[in-house]
């Protein structure tokens, strides 16, 4: 048992709604190193013949990159180039929505992410945090890439950026604390709770929700040690506690408690309310977070989950149990709903991709037999009747050259017969495409069915 807290050890009990969460967001890792990679092309494409030696910086085996592509043939596509007459691969119109709709869900949520950011700058204990430490989990909290012009120096009322004399890195400063910033999200939500169930408020006001996974055995003392833990009060994560006397007993037990609410409060202000557990790690020494982080949130599982899917045990995944519910998040917001999207893309079968081809290809003939229906309707019946008269008017002028000989009695009689077939000739219908000339001789048939 642990000396301060008093709650027992125990170990990773796996829960599947997570893992497998994990799994699919594997595959979404890979997929947006494939993104990231068409993105930096001039043409957003790349020739298939150089996939396999640029893929091997992505991490991938030789042949295993194409193997991967072809997977998903809803975010990738091969097409041959009109005049190289080379094969290539681009993402499919619906991969460029996808990436469409996350970039317009992160701009229209600068606000919100300057927000994160300050929160965040408040939790560290000089008010300053590296900056490539943001960067690594900007994305985590909703920060677009180029953050630190759009949020960091746009925003000089709130921060300021400057160089480190001693580490020769870049520090992003908080200028001001707000005191309105500095609640916790289990604050409010206890408060929530108080509102609206009307519990009593010393039993929540120092208690976290605690959700235990299927399969975790609760005996006894473990429940006795909970509770108590759970009416232990704690210095918010928000508070300066440099004045304060750390070395009694009393002081270990709520600084590890305020540990519980730093890393709650560091999950809460991310995304999608998870966060590996290595990039926790990077504000260990800002934060005064325990140095053997994994052993620490393993005793708290009814607050938060590790999952080692996702890069063979080497990746650990922290998540926030509160925010989710069978696998999904229970408040979701615009860009967790955006990259929702590109998982919903993975998991679609292949089949159907083929499906949806040759329903399209169905779409384009029918398009161009309509409008090839439409032109003969307007067009193909005046030109094809003065063809016909044209046509009949040539044989009269070589039947009256042939007979030449005869008496202008006779030739008249000929040429009103001439006359009459004409007439008849003339006589043909039309059903849409197909032409009825009945009438009118074999070869002339022919010419005019061509």
């Amino acid at each position: 048992m642990s000396q301060s807290t008093g709650i027992p050890k125990s170990f990773n009990v796996s829960d599947h709604s997570y893992d497998n969460y994990m799994e699919v967001h594997k595959k979404i890792r890979k997929v947006l190193k494939f993104q990231d990679l068409l993105l930096s092309q001039p043409t957003k494409s790349l020739r298939v013949a150089r996939l396999d030696a640029l893929s091997r910086r992505l991490g991938f085996k030789q042949f295993e990159a194409g193997v991967f592509m072809l997977k998903f043939p809803h975010i990738f596509e091969i097409y041959e180039h009109p005049v190289q007459r080379i094969l290539y691969f681009r993402l499919t119109r619906k991969a460029k929505l996808q990436i469409d709709q996350e970039n317009n869900a992160l701009q229209a949520q600068i606000s919100l992410a300057v927000t994160r950011l300050r929160k965040l700058l408040m939790l560290s204990k000089t008010g300053r945090l590296r900056l490539e430490h943001v960067r690594i989990a900007g994305n985590e909290f909703g920060l677009p890439d180029d953050f630190e012009y759009s949020v960091v120096l746009k925003y000089p009322c709130y921060f300021r950026l400057y160089d480190g004399k001693d580490t020769r890195s870049k520090y992003i400063e908080l200028i001001d604390r707000d005191s309105i910033l500095g609640v916790c999200s289990i604050e409010a939500s206890m408060e929530r709770e108080y509102r609206e169930r009307g519990i009593d408020a010393e039993n929540i006001r120092f208690s976290f929700i605690i959700n235990f996974p299927p399969g975790f055995k609760i005996g006894k003392y473990y429940k006795i040690a909970v509770w108590k833990w759970q009416r232990l009060p704690y210095w918010s994560p928000y508070e300066n506690i440099s004045g304060f006397d750390l070395r009694s007993l009393e002081a270990q037990k709520r600084m590890e408690k305020r540990a519980v609410a730093m890393i709650h409060e560091i999950l809460s202000l991310t995304v999608e309310k998870k966060k590996s557990l290595e990039r926790i790690a990077h504000f260990r020494m800002a934060m005064d977070m325990p140095k053997k982080l994994k052993d620490f949130l393993l005793q708290h599982q009814g607050i938060f989950y590790i999952s080692t899917r996702g890069n063979h045990g080497k990746l650990h995944t922290v998540f926030l149990r509160e925010a989710y519910k069978k696998g999904e998040l229970v408040e979701p917001n615009e860009s967790y709903l955006a990259r929702r999207k590109l998982a919903e893309l993975i998991l679609l079968s292949p089949r159907k991709d083929n499906v949806d081809r040759e329903l399209s290809g169905f779409r384009r003939d029918d398009e161009r037999r309509s409008l090839r229906n439409e032109y003969i309707e307007k067009n193909g019946e005046s030109n094809m009747l003065e063809e016909q008269l044209k046509r009949n008017e040539g044989r009269i002028s070589d039947q009256s050259d042939s007979d030449s000989s005869v008496d202008l009695e006779t030739k008249e009689g000929e040429q009103a017969e001439s006359n009459s077939d004409m007439d008849s000739n003339v006589n043909f219908h039309f059903f849409g495409n197909n032409i009825d000339c009945s009438d009118v001789s074999d070869a002339e048939a022919v010419h005019l069915s061509s």
